[in-house]
């Protein structure tokens, strides 16, 4: 038997990849870049395993057996049989694969993204495959290919019919902007009435807006990001972000029948941060969402502390267990001052319209997992915990 385990990132796009022009090969309709997020906070954990002596290919997710016949996960095994370097004998031994997500499934943070990952490249290293592999990824869940890597990363839609050029490749590394932070408001985590399959494809027949995006657009935006981020310019960065998020929301909106991920707490968040940033006469802050209610809040190092107090006084969403539970990374002596505060003279909302905050950093790629205490599947090939 043959055992391997790893962990995989969650990214979150700057410039969002939302439509494809072929579902199939999850081909995209514009070229993304997203920021990888620290794997010690949020991340996708994956043990497979290939013995000649299990009958078929098995799956368990969050400790509960899926149907192994899913397409994209089917698209995903074969590829990765397809270019295996084992010996022709292994390679047709059936895998048994487990994986768990330390953070909420279908609730618009990217759990598919950091899965789809994490399965790519333990498969990857179990059946001795060279050579890139996000477009192996791609084939399980189209932003997978950016959680290959680390740091900064783009993802390239290509030319080519196959999609042989539709790939990731990672721009700018882990350290190159250390002081960068990331805060995860968790208004909903569970899950979401319109998958982002559903809303993509949903939005490219029906949504006006969503070429338009895709041809004149982002072109332009993904160049000006991707300078921004190079530069370290933070309110240029900032500024791209938040477009970029509103005009992916606005195409949503568009289609025919709409789809609304963002609900009021979601609105009111992007309020805040506005509020905010006037107070202060300059960008301190971004906002950015994904195919759910759920904001990330991107702030430099200096601030964070200062708009986690911001937050915290407006929504009043956490206590002291929930501070030590949830949250990343500590946010000792987070305060605002009281002249700050008024002028961001806006309502403050009910208790537990926030659910917690997650504070987190940029990261790098997917890790394997050595210690055997720590694998998921035991020495039988079966999940060591079930649901």
């Amino acid at each position: 038997m043959e055992r391997v385990t790893f962990v995989a990132p969650v990214n979150l796009a700057v410039i969002k990849y939302w439509g494809k022009r072929n579902e199939e090969l999850i081909l995209p309709i514009n070229d993304s870049l997203s920021a990888t997020l620290d794997t010690e906070h949020l991340c996708a954990k994956t043990t497979v395993m290939i013995s000649p002596d299990f009958e078929q290919d098995k799956i368990w997710l969050n400790g509960c057996e899926e149907s192994i016949e899913n397409a994209r996960l089917q698209n995903c095994l074969r590829e990765v049989r397809k270019r295996s370097q084992l010996p022709d004998k292994q390679e047709n031994w059936k895998v048994h694969i487990c994986s768990e997500n330390n953070f909420p499934t279908s609730a618009g943070l990217a759990s598919s993204a950091a899965g789809y990952a994490c399965l790519t490249v333990a498969l990857a290293k179990l059946f001795n495959v060279q050579g890139d592999i996000s477009a192996i990824a791609r084939c399980g869940s189209g932003s997978a290919c950016r959680s290959i890597y680390g740091g900064f990363v783009r993802w390239y839609m290509g030319d080519n019919i196959d999609g042989s050029d539709s790939i990731s490749k990672e721009v700018f590394d882990t350290n190159h902007w250390p002081d960068m932070r990331i805060l995860i408001l968790v208004v909903n985590d569970t899950k979401k009435k319109v998958s982002s399959s559903e809303g993509m494809k949903r939005c490219y027949h029906t949504s006006p807006f969503l070429k338009y995006r895709a041809e004149n657009t982002v072109p332009l935006r993904i160049e000006q990001m991707q300078e921004a981020i190079q530069d370290r310019n933070f309110e240029k960065f900032a500024e791209l972000t938040m477009k970029d998020s509103n005009e992916m929301h606005a195409a949503c909106a568009a289609a025919y029948p709409p789809c609304f991920y963002m609900n009021d707490t979601s609105h009111r968040i992007i309020e805040l941060v506005h509020a905010y940033n006037t107070a202060h006469g300059e960008i301190k802050a971004a906002y950015t969402f994904d195919a759910g209610p759920n904001a990330t809040l991107f702030v430099l190092e200096k601030d964070v502390c200062e708009l986690y107090a911001v937050i915290n006084n407006y929504f009043l969403f956490v206590d002291d267990r929930q501070t030590k539970d949830q949250i990343g990374k500590s946010l000792p002596g987070a305060s605002a001052s009281s002249e700050l505060l008024k002028k961001i003279n806006i309502e403050k909302q009910p208790l537990g319209k926030l659910k917690y905050v997650i504070h987190t950093r940029v990261g790098t790629g997917p890790k394997q997992v050595l210690d055997s205490e720590n694998h998921l599947l035991d020495n039988q090939g079966f999940p060591k915990k079930l649901y």
